[in-house]
């Protein structure tokens, strides 16, 4: 019997690896356990040497893994790009976020504005920078710890406008998605699978690296907020 495949994720994909998994293992009989933590979380277990066949991350820490030894070399596969959204509570008055002025001016009026740990937080806060608004800013801006969604604060009352990938904030209850970002500030993430180097199931590894990455798995993607990676 082949023994479980053991990955880890970041929360930003957490859903659809899932229901990817569970479609791999009916069609192929073998089963597969991906934990998904904080991103930062999974990258630093992945380093450290931790015994996963699969990791998925954001593109740049699978390259930063992979330079480092960490994965095999050459078995990356790009499987998802995720975009950035933006949340109210489902009590709130809905706000004009279809310009990057109208986007602009409803940062800045309000009270408290949340954004995640990972590669699309660090993006969103250069934007920030680059409007000029980040001193603004300070005091109002709420960081969501590792692994904890920023809709949770939206959806809690805790972060009055949230910023997070759309995959995260469309199975939360309690919010109202306005939208994307808009035109010309759009923030995407490209999610990527590697095999782990101290992985001792690579051929299966890679069999499941490649179906997430076949057109078979492109509507799970879509119905989880995501688009196949190009």
């Amino acid at each position: 019997m082949t023994a479980t495949l053991q990955g880890i994720s970041s929360m930003a994909t957490r859903q659809v690896l899932g229901e990817l998994a569970r479609d791999w293992q009916q069609r192929t009989g073998g089963n597969v356990d991906i934990e998904s933590v904080g991103g930062v979380d999974a990258a630093r277990r992945v380093a450290a040497g931790e015994a996963f066949d699969v990791v998925v991350l954001a593109i740049d820490a699978i390259q930063k893994l992979e330079a480092a030894g960490h994965l095999v070399a050459g078995s990356r596969v790009d499987l998802v790009e995720s975009g950035v959204a933006i949340a109210v509570r489902d009590t709130a008055k809905r706000i004009d976020i279809s310009s990057e002025d109208a986007l602009k001016a409803a940062v800045l009026a309000a009270p408290t504005v949340g954004y995640s740990t990972g590669p699309s937080g660090v993006a969103l806060i250069q934007l920030f920078q680059r409007w000029g608004i980040a001193q603004d800013l300070q005091g109002r801006l709420v960081q969501a710890p590792p692994g904890v969604p920023v809709g949770a604060l939206v959806a809690r009352g805790e972060v009055a406008l949230g910023f997070q990938q759309l995959a995260e904030l469309i199975h939360l209850e309690g919010i109202t998605i306005l939208g994307p970002m808009p035109a010309g500030v759009e923030i995407d993430t490209v999610f990527s699978g590697a095999v782990c180097a101290r992985s001792k199931q690579g051929d299966a590894a890679r069999e499941l690296l490649a179906f997430m990455a076949s057109p078979a798995a492109d509507e799970a993607k879509r119905r989880n907020g995501m688009e196949p990676a190009a």
